[in-house]
């Protein structure tokens, strides 16, 4: 067996802190450095994880406190903006076949509860530099055998190992979401989705009752709304319950908003010496397919067991092989399912995809989900 090592991990979101836990499991001493004081600027929001995203979390040793804090989503549901059902997908099914269920949780608490199972707190101050595997930060020189970029989608590291990479480019659309203030009564726990004419409007319920919901728009970046509430209710004011309830149950101050940004040049490899690119620094994607935090917990787990089993320099090169195909293969896949779905605008092209979708046998639709959700992870020490 190769020996532990140091590992510093750059970026305290999901798939950092992910990635610092699996390391710690492997032995490897972590030091995780996050540049922000508080919470990460999309800490007020939620997300659903699919079955892979589940998996990888069990293999982290947090599966069971996810499962505890989160809310199971029994159906995932697309509708019209009348409220004609478009599909159906019984989540319970999903859950049998996939053997997890679809979990969602506040991203706030799955950060809480990833923190809490480091040996030591995040370190709250900024790299400003990388030198082979050591790195710099004011307080110093901090010496590794691994550094883990996990910087997020504008990721200085990517920038500095890969300079010739054009970076990350606007999607076209942007994302408007919150959790309401109170508790709201909804009929189901499901993850519901509606699609209009190039904008979308979800929500899913959290555990403690609250709900979170988002509105994805096809608009200019930087465009910003001085009363988001009163925009939404604008765009969605007529679409079928439980919309108006959900806009009506959310404080102001509550709102974020987010342009969309992806990796549409995939970048040449994830690694670079003894740095690993993982998350959004590596393969940032559309929100599409519910798949970005996934494949950051997949990138976490990989390259824990990678580093456990293999030298540092193949296993680089082995956690390279094998998330780089999956990952990117996903983000297209991502960027499609918004021309389809979100972003479409033609109403020809609306009425067709509508029928194409209603049509369709859930068994069908299912198989498609699980086609990405399938991975299975290695096992972690």
């Amino acid at each position: 067996m190769p020996r532990a090592g140091t590992a510093v991990v750059v970026g305290g979101g999901i798939g950092g802190l992910a990635a610092a836990i699996g390391l710690h499991r492997a032995g490897w001493e972590v030091t995780v450095f996050e540049r922000l004081p508080g919470e990460l600027d999309d800490a007020g929001s939620g997300i659903s994880l699919a079955a892979n995203g589940v998996r990888a979390l069990d293999a982290l040793g947090a599966g069971d406190a996810l499962r505890a804090a989160g809310c199971f989503q029994r159906t995932v549901s697309t509708r019209s903006p009348r409220g004609t059902w478009l599909a159906r997908m019984d989540g319970a099914e999903l859950e049998r076949v996939a053997g997890t269920p679809i979990v969602g949780i506040a991203r706030y608490e799955l950060h809480r509860l990833l923190r809490s199972l480091l040996p030591s707190p995040v370190v709250r101050e900024e790299v400003t530099a990388v030198e082979g595997s050591t790195v710099l930060t004011a307080s110093g020189r901090h010496e590794a055998d691994v550094v883990v970029a996990a910087d997020g989608v504008n990721s200085r590291l990517r920038k500095h190992f890969f300079p010739s990479h054009p970076g990350p480019v606007y999607s076209g659309s942007a994302v408007i979401r919150a959790i309401t203030a109170e508790p709201i009564e909804l009929s189901s726990s499901d993850f519901n989705l509606t699609w209009g004419r190039g904008v979308e409007f979800g929500h899913i319920v959290l555990a403690d009752g609250r709900a979170e919901w988002h509105a994805v728009l096809t608009i200019p970046p930087g465009t910003r709304y001085p009363d988001p509430i009163a925009e939404m209710r604008r765009r969605f004011g007529s679409w079928h319950d439980p919309i108006t309830a959900l806009l009506d149950a959310t404080a102001p101050e509550a709102v974020l908003h987010h342009d969309v940004y992806e990796l549409v040049t995939p970048l040449p490899s994830y690694v670079s010496g003894r740095v690993a690119l993982l998350g959004d620094a590596a393969h940032a994607m559309q929100p599409n397919l519910g798949q970005g935090a996934c494949q950051a917990l997949e990138d976490a787990v990989t390259l824990a067991h990678t580093l456990s089993s293999a030298d540092v320099d193949s296993a680089l090169t082995r956690y390279d092989a094998e998330r780089r195909p999956r990952s990117q293969a996903i983000a297209r896949a991502a960027r499609q399912t918004g021309r389809m779905g979100q972003q479409l605008t033609n109403p020809v092209g609306i009425a067709m995809r509508n029928a194409a979708f209603r049509a369709m046998p859930t068994s069908l639709m299912a198989r498609s989900m699980l086609r990405y959700t399938r991975w299975q992870p290695p096992t972690l020490g």
